[in-house]
């Protein structure tokens, strides 16, 4: 069965996304309790512009290190106080039979798009580039 939610598999509160910053580095989930979940590994580290890596999560949710699909995220200058982030998730393919509820799920508001809004939120700008929070 695949979650109609990614974030609410992947991103409950208390739990947080860690990414080592380097070609072959982790990415994985620590939860509370100091427990550790494996989501992928990076495949190119090429700040500022570009990051690859690989998503190894399985169509239960679950950490799977023979299923590679790959999520590639592009920092697209547009001028100096403005970035475009492209993300594409490829490889669907590999879900057989669950690729469209995966499709479903990571293309979702919980998804990747929910995702992308919390990344703007921290830099304080919403996906439309509007300020939420005054710069300093």
């Amino acid at each position: 069965m695949v979650a109609t939610d990614a974030q609410d598999r992947l991103g409950r509160a208390g739990r947080g996304g860690v990414l080592e910053g380097r070609e072959g580095g982790r990415w994985y989930e620590r939860d509370v309790d100091g427990s550790e979940c494996d989501w992928g590994r990076v495949l190119v580290w090429d700040p500022p512009s570009r990051l690859v890596l690989a998503w190894q999560i399985s169509g239960e949710w679950a950490y799977d290190a023979e299923l590679l699909t790959e999520v590639e995220v592009l920092f697209v200058s547009e001028g100096p106080d403005r970035t475009r982030v492209e993300l594409e998730h490829r490889g669907l393919d590999a879900y057989g039979d669950q690729m469209d509820e995966v499709r479903r799920s990571i293309d979702s508001p919980g998804g990747w798009p929910g995702i992308l809004e919390l990344f703007a939120q921290a830099g304080g700008l919403s996906l439309d580039g509007n300020w939420i929070n005054e710069p300093c």
